[in-house]
């Protein structure tokens, strides 16, 4: 006999809601502009931390200037910045340890 054919009726005659799929981290998609805005931001930082550089040894009166605060705020004494690299990690390995 023929296999049977499976008929799903739609709920108050919808169409289901398709929901995109999710992308892992490691299938991650960059669009051209993207990686052109990346390259951007890198060579420019790389121009301003050279700069920064050469003020401090001497070589230039002009350029950028580093904020320092003359006041340190007390509420931030006991400030830690976050690893963003680690921390991202760590979500990354939690997600699979869940998944298993």
């Amino acid at each position: 006999s023929p296999a049977q054919k499976l008929i799903f009726n739609r709920v108050n005659g919808k169409k289901p809601q398709v929901l995109p799929q999710q992308v892992s981290a490691t299938e991650e998609c960059y669009t051209l502009a993207h990686e052109e805005n990346v390259r951007f931001i890198y060579e420019a930082w790389q121009q301003v931390e050279q700069q920064l550089d050469g003020s401090r040894s001497g070589e230039s009166s002009c350029g950028p200037v580093q904020y320092v605060e003359k006041t340190p705020n007390p509420g931030l004494k006991n400030f830690v910045p976050i690893d963003l690299e680690e921390w991202w990690a760590q979500q990354f390995l939690a997600k699979i340890e869940n998944c298993s």
